[in-house]
Parts: C-alpha cells; structure tokens; sequence
C-alpha cells in the first residue's frame, strides 16, 4: 500500500463500539505545516468512500515519550469478516491516489500493528474524543483479565476503559496488552480517575489499585500517553 502503509508501529488503538472487534493500526509523522492538508486528504477519501462494517479513526498524538514521536495514527476496525473483506479490497485507483498524495506531506511511517479489542468498561455508549493509553508488557494474560474485571467492577470508571492485545508489530520491549481510558474533554483527562474524589472514595480506589496489583500475574509499563480523535469515518 505504498510508503503510506509500509512500516512498523510502535503504538495506538482504536476505540470502536462493540464487544468484539479486530483492528490494524499505522502510525506517521506529519510537519506541522502539512497536518491541515494531511487531514482533508483522509477525511474528503473516507467520506466518499466506506467499507462496509468497518470504521476509521485518525488520532493525533499528543502528550508523548520522545522516543514515541509518530505524530498521527490511523486504524481500522471491524469484526473478523469486514476485516478480512477491507484487505482483500486492493482499492483500487482512489486509493492509489490518496496514497500517491499522502506521500508528498507526510515526511515518514512510523510502524503498523494489529490485534483485538477484548473488553469494554463503563459507559460505551459515550463519546470519549481524547483518551489516555497504556501500553503492556503482561505476564499473564489469564490473571490480567480477573483482575481487570475486579478492580472495574469495584471502581466503576466515569467514562469508558477499554483493553486488548496485540498479534502482530510487537517491538522488542515485548508490549502485548493495551489499556485506553477514555474522556470528554481535556479536563477530564489531564485530571484522571482521581479528580474530583473525596478522601474516602480515593482510599477506596487505591485499596483496590492494591489488590489489582498484587493479583494481575505481573504487567510492565512500556509506554503511556495521551491522544486526540482528529477524525472519524
């Protein structure tokens, strides 16, 4: 899919609405002066252009590591047979274009990954634009999944938690889980899970932080940031 589609991604996911879904994600960089265009490009192709059971969403990256310096990300979602569909449709020659076009403003890729959304917590029918995400190096996936049922059955998230895996594109660090907590507004979001508790409900929250950490089969923190949905298709 050209130098658009042609590299190894390091971080980003999608959130989608549904309980089970597959995604592939490709990250970039983009100059500053070149995001306005980079954008109408996607949004006018996406716009004319839908694939059945699958949505797209452009994110922009935005608090980061300096080693995390892709600057957009662009995923897919859908079930396993709109997946397979979208990639077994070359494009044809609007996509060829679009590609041939994205090419001149965006200065590199940056990596691709895939994998699968495994569960939603909270509100899932809300619209939670900026998200906050964590990426994981987890030892046990069996024990990861109770203690995340646990922990958000006992502390209810205000918006929306999400996690799953990662299949392909995993880096040396060994990243193969991923959390996104998702928020209405930069508020929410710069002021996390915490903001806004009394004492007591914080004493709650971090009793059960405890019993999560001592029961998820041990997870490493590879990466964390925070992104903004841009667009969405």
């Amino acid at each position: 899919m050209k130098k658009f589609f042609t590299c190894i991604f390091l971080l980003a996911f999608l959130l989608v609405s549904g309980q089970e879904s597959y995604w592939t994600n490709y990250s970039f960089i983009v100059k500053p002066e070149n995001e306005a265009t980079v954008v109408k490009l996607i949004d006018d192709y996406f716009k004319e252009h839908k694939f059945e059971g699958i949505t797209v969403t452009l994110y922009a990256n935005h608090f980061h590591d300096e080693g995390n310096s892709q600057t957009h990300v662009i995923g897919f979602s859908g079930s396993l047979d709109a997946m397979g569909n979208l990639y077994a449709t070359a494009g044809g020659d609007a996509w060829d274009l679009l590609s041939s076009r994205l090419d001149h403003f965006i200065k590199d890729g940056a990596g691709a990954r895939m994998g699968e959304v495994k569960k939603y917590y909270g509100d899932t029918d809300g619209d939670y634009p900026i998200q906050r995400y964590y990426i994981l190096d987890v030892e046990d996936a069996g024990a990861f999944m109770s203690s995340m049922d646990k922990f958000n059955a006992d502390q209810p998230p205000k918006g929306v938690v999400i996690w799953g895996n990662i299949t392909s594109g995993i880096s040396p660090h060994g990243e193969n889980y991923w959390v996104l907590v998702g928020f209405k507004d930069f508020k929410g979001a710069i002021g996390g899970a915490r903001a806004g508790l009394t004492d007591e409900q914080k004493a709650s929250r971090d009793a059960s932080w405890k019993i999560f950490d001592e029961t998820n089969g041990g997870v490493k923190l590879v990466r964390s940031g925070m992104r903004v949905r841009v667009g969405q298709w």
